[in-house]
């Protein structure tokens, strides 16, 4: 996409033809502060020269080799006059006091030689250090991809060690060599492993500094609504959000143009700075709260900038849920925000707070703060912020830190889990996600934070299709599935709502994960214990034969006796405690004596008790200091260690409304701890790829805004690449060419009609298998003639060739792998059994590219047809293996190649040895991909 001639980019930079507006982006730097870039226009040449001349002389030599106190205007018009192919230069650009912008970093190549260019950096003095070399390289590099560049040449001077080391670091294949004192640099751009893994490794450190500077900022400033009224929306937001800092904050605040109802209504000013305007306070704030009115947000954070401002929380509506004005608005102010450096929370945020262990920051609307503890939550728009933030309080829930994202036009879900990955205050993530505006980096960092931490989710609907105002989010046509497939390969915990977040968070948090699914029961009655062993089951737990009936008219050492069989050791892995009194009212000694056998076993328990519902005292029992020590007590504790030595570790046995709710919580952390615990393959990639070789094949066919179909010729040779081998069939018109090919390809052969309604349709005689010899190929090139005219009337053309011929594969069991590009997810690669009741059915799986070999495993077997392939009915088993290794090439080539729109190989037989591909087909169209090899803020 290209700006046209006579427009101008949102951002107010002066365009010319041709200008690449897509290659815009805002990034986060490895300080956690943004900067954007964008490529070079001609109306640059007074900031180019600017920065120039700021450079220091050291500098300037180790970019041009020579001194160079100012550039000539031969020099401003080379470097700021491209043409974005073969000469492209990107500016990294942040907001100066006065509002216009300051060019801090370049970077730039010159094509040299087809496929081949000459590129250079140069990086502003008092910005070296924050990542906007390897930054620039990143995008650079896209740029230079997608205009058929594959490999850059640097020349650095030996003793400019920092751009050596962009170039070392960067993870791409490069070599080196001194020649007359100069180091030239050859980078092969084609990425690999290393290259993803070190850009992921970046984006994560960035991202998570991002978090730590807004969660613990030293001082404030609340920006509140000019007006009078204090009874407006946003007046009552700054005076809630002011009195909560008071009560909870430690950290200084400022009130801009407080005006006298608010003061009014905000009571005692104690600990407050109240200043008329934004140019009265003092420099650094380290975080703002805007409750302003929407028309006047924009020029509040303009002003924010020359405070140093890291991020700015922007609460009330009237941004982009109102549409196409507030959506352009809501834009613009982040584009300013992130020009001077800034993260956005919000629109329509709730807000955030966190308690820290030097103490509480509170930037958010909420009435009561929950206990501290070590969950994280993340929420988007304000009312669900107040259904979670309620929730969590009535439980008892500790939490870490809380940020609602409103329109999540900037922070997000992804930086939040980058933040947790580190956090030693929070090992429990729990999100509501009304949207996810980017699944493919959701689904990478889920993956990575759920090995170490659990990540319970609730989204708004099953299929994530739903799209709530104000939430800019791409269209998709991904399955319904699709989402749930993803969660599955990150290991998420997906909720169904809420409640049962909460209900799963509240067992993560407060007790061990489990060591395997056998579950024993203490019941108050024999039937409530079949209630529980049947909802066991159905939840995926083993019940044993420990089952304890604590009888209400036993003497307590019968009962004590019963709860210590259930806990002995090996008897099981997970406890449910259910007692409802036949008289009503809380059973206080058996809520003590499940505690206690549980804390003392670091057996994981839940308990569902009449009258109890959440982290309660009666289920909480105190574990002394040199247990704790000694690792008899796995649980997390949030307790702060007592000076000169370690604290006692409580335990809490959370508590449910109903049985099934407990087994269903305790199912959904047996299910993490099985997928934490296990194999998860290793990263597919194949060493015979010809990644260039598939690139020129598709950009053979590419033509901006049109779907094309390749050729069959074309398909096998693009599949080639990837070691997909495609069986020859040859197109004929009549029994003698029939006959000629059939000896080509060799006996026996299969005829088949190349009609579109009757491809691979046996049953409508479409398709004539096992022939053996020149006679019954004739008679069958009659029959089908004869027979499918009728139907197929385009087959009567004389140049038409309504049939094919192709060797015969082993006999199998036929297969079908697709490959669908998604505007959303990305490619989507799935895998089912041929047949038209596997169709109707949708027994079909799903992946997510990047796959592991355990994803492939997974796909082959979790359709309920795969026992075709293992053996079904005393049939010989096919080649499992075959077939996972199809569906993991198909996976590269469609993750490596944006510009696959669609794959389909089909049929596929796999027999006792092999998979034979006996048709392919592939479409290409200009790619857009979200989530792409280079790091990007939301557009």
């Amino acid at each position: 996409m290209t700006t046209p001639p006579d427009s101008s980019a949102d951002d107010g930079v002066a365009t010319e033809a041709g200008y690449p507006q897509e290659w815009e982006a805002d990034v986060v730097l490895s300080d956690g502060t943004t900067a954007h870039l964008r490529p070079i226009t001609a109306a640059d040449r007074d900031a180019l020269q600017r920065f120039h001349t700021a450079q220091s002389e050291r500098s300037t030599y180790m970019r041009f080799f020579a001194a160079m106190e100012r550039l000539s205007a031969r020099d401003l018009t080379r470097f700021t006059v491209l043409d974005h192919r073969d000469r492209v230069a990107l500016v990294a650009v942040t907001s100066a006091a006065d509002g216009s912008e300051q060019i801090i970093g370049v970077a730039r190549f010159d094509t040299i030689a087809p496929r081949e260019a000459e590129v250079a950096f140069n990086i502003a003095d008092s910005h070296q250090g924050r990542g906007l070399g390897s930054a620039l390289l990143e995008h650079i590099a896209a740029a230079a991809r997608e205009v058929g560049i594959t490999h850059f040449t640097a020349e650095v001077l030996p003793q400019n060690g920092k751009m050596l080391a962009v170039f070392r670091e960067a993870g791409y294949e490069t070599t080196q060599h001194v020649d007359d004192g100069i180091v030239t640099v050859s980078i092969d751009l084609d990425p690999t492993e290393r290259s993803r893994q070190v850009m992921i490794d970046r984006e994560h450190r960035a991202e998570a500094r991002s978090m730590v500077g807004l969660f613990t900022p030293r001082s404030i400033v609340v920006v509140p609504p000019g007006d009078a009224d204090a009874t407006s929306l946003q007046a009552r937001m700054a005076a809630r959000a002011i009195s909560a800092h008071l009560r909870d904050g430690d950290v200084t605040m400022t009130v801009v143009g407080a005006t006298d109802a608010l003061r009014a209504e905000i009571g005692d000013p104690t600990g407050l700075r109240f200043v008329d305007t934004l140019d009265d306070v003092e420099a650094p704030v380290d975080l703002a709260l805007v409750v302003a009115h929407p028309a006047d947000t924009l020029a509040t954070v303009r002003s924010l900038a020359r405070l140093g401002v890291r991020g700015v929380v922007v609460s009330g509506p009237g941004y982009a849920e109102t549409g196409a004005e507030g959506l352009a608005l809501q834009r613009e102010i982040v584009r300013t925000a992130h020009a001077a450096g800034m993260r956005v929370v919000g629109p329509g945020s709730y807000g955030m707070f966190a308690r820290r262990p030097e103490g509480v920051f509170n930037a958010s609307l909420a009435p009561v703060l929950p206990p501290a503890g070590t969950v994280g939550i993340f929420c988007q728009s304000a009312p669900m912020a107040v259904t979670v933030l309620a929730t969590v309080w009535r439980r008892g829930v500790g939490v870490s830190s809380f940020v609602s994202a409103g329109n999540r036009a900037d922070v997000s879900g992804n930086d939040l889990m980058q933040f947790w990955q580190d956090d030693e205050s929070t090992d429990v993530a729990g999100l509501y996600l009304e949207s996810i505006g980017n699944p493919r980096k959701f689904s990478r960092i889920a993956r990575r934070l759920s090995l170490v931490k659990p990540v319970v989710v609730v989204t708004a609907g099953r299929s994530g299709h739903v799209v709530p105002a104000g939430h800019a989010v791409r269209p998709t046509r991904a399955p319904r599935r699709t989402l749930e497939e993803m969660f599955r390969q990150s290991g998420v915990v997906r909720a169904e709502n809420t409640h049962q977040m909460l209900d799963i968070i509240q067992l993560f948090a407060h007790q061990p994960l489990p060591s395997g699914r056998r579950v024993g029961i203490v019941a108050g009655s024999a039937p409530l214990s079949a209630i529980v062993a049947e909802a066991a089951g159905t939840a995926g737990l083993v019940v044993t034969s420990h089952v304890a009936v604590v009888r209400e008219d036993a003497t307590e050492e019968e009962n004590l006796a019963a709860i210590d069989a259930v806990y002995a050791e090996g008897a099981c892995d997970v406890v449910v405690a259910v007692h409802v009194p036949v008289l009503g009212g809380t059973d206080a000694r058996f809520c003590a004596a499940v505690a206690q056998a549980a804390a003392r076993s670091g057996r994981p328990t839940v308990a569902s008790v009449l009258g109890l519902h959440g982290l309660l005292p009666e289920l909480t029992v105190e574990v002394p200091a040199e247990r704790a020590d000694q690792g008899d007590v796995p649980a997390p504790a949030p307790a702060a260690a007592a000076e000169g030595g370690s604290a006692a570790r409580t335990v809490t046995v959370p508590a449910y409304s109903t049985p099934e709710d407990a087994v269903q919580a305790l199912g959904a952390v047996v299910r993490y701890a099985t997928w934490r615990h296990q194999d998860h393959g290793t990263p597919l990639t194949y060493s015979d790829v010809d990644v260039a070789g598939a690139r020129a094949v598709i950009d053979r066919h590419t033509v901006e805004g049109r779907r094309t179909a390749l050729p069959a010729d074309e398909v096998r040779a693009l599949l080639a690449c990837y070691g997909i081998d495609v069986w020859e069939s040859v197109p004929v018109r009549d029994a003698d060419e029939a006959v000629a090919a059939a000896h080509q390809l060799g006996w026996p052969v299969a005829l088949k009609s190349t009609a579109e309604s009757l491809r691979h349709r046996a049953d409508l005689g479409g398709v004539r298998l096992d022939i053996l010899d020149e006679a019954e190929l004739r008679t069958d090139v009659a029959q089908m003639q004869s027979s499918l005219v009728d139907h197929v009337p385009e087959l009567r053309h004389p140049a038409a060739r309504p049939l094919e011929v192709q060797r015969m594969a082993p006999a199998g069991v036929a297969c079908v792998i697709r490959s669908t590009e998604d505007e959303l997810y990305g490619p989507v690669v799935s895998f089912g059994l041929s047949g038209d009741a596997v169709d109707l059915l949708g027994d079909v799986s799903y992946g997510v590219p990047p796959l592991t070999t355990t994803d492939v495993a997974h796909m082959v077997r979790s359709v309920r047809a795969a026992p075709r392939l293992f053996g079904y009915k005393g049939l010989p088993p096919a080649d499992a293996a075959a077939i996972e290794d199809l569906i993991g090439r198909v996976s590269e080539l469609a993750d490596d190649h944006p510009e696959v729109r669609s794959l389909e190989l089909y049929p596929v037989v796999v027999a006792e040895r092999g998979a034979a591909v006996l048709s392919a087909r592939v479409t290409v169209e200009s790619a857009n991909r979200k989530d792409g090899l280079r790091r990007a803020l939301p557009d």
